[in-house]
């Protein structure tokens, strides 16, 4: 098979006027290339799922509201370090329902899972809703350093104060 490619990588090659030669040449080193860093990346980017996968969470907690009904984040302020695995685990202990919104956020991210009570949910998430007691839980791996808005999306809560900033550095 081999001696096959050669004989008509040959014909082929030497068919090509003198300038196309070169233009043969580099195409084929690019070719080869592009296919060692294909198979290659690969197997990075599955050790490197495999070795975050294989790091403890950090914990963090967020309280959305709180028993006095305040319309805050209790912090209202997260700071991550991309590359590392993280568990915030929400909670909302006021009467109200409130929602975690952080779109672009949830863009800069890996989410591995939320998990509220015996229902894990996996792939893109862009909100959280959770009733008055609710918990939940989002593992995940920051990706994209950045600034990030974050809300509560129910009409006036927001303007009240439930707002607050997600840094990735």
């Amino acid at each position: 098979m081999t001696w096959l490619f050669k004989i008509n990588h040959k014909i082929l090659y030497q068919s090509f006027p003198a300038g196309l030669q070169t233009t043969w040449r580099i195409t084929i080193v690019c070719l080869l290339l592009c296919l060692s860093f294909v198979s290659h990346g690969q197997a990075i980017a599955s050790n490197l799922t495999d070795n975050i996968l294989k790091q403890p969470a950090t914990e963090i907690t967020i309280s959305l509201g709180n028993s006095a009904n305040e319309l805050k984040f209790e912090p209202d302020h997260l700071e991550f370090e991309p590359g590392k695995r993280y568990l915030l685990r929400l909670n909302n202990p006021s009467q109200l329902k409130h929602y975690f919104t952080a779109k672009d956020f949830a863009d800069a991210i890996w989410t591995q899972k939320v998990q509220a009570g015996k229902v894990e949910v996996k792939g893109a998430i862009h909100e959280l809703e959770l009733q008055p007691g609710g918990e939940a839980e989002w593992v995940f791996v920051p990706m994209k350093p950045g600034s990030y808005e974050l809300h509560c999306s129910i009409a006036g809560h927001t303007e009240a104060g439930m707002k607050g900033e997600i840094l990735i550095n």
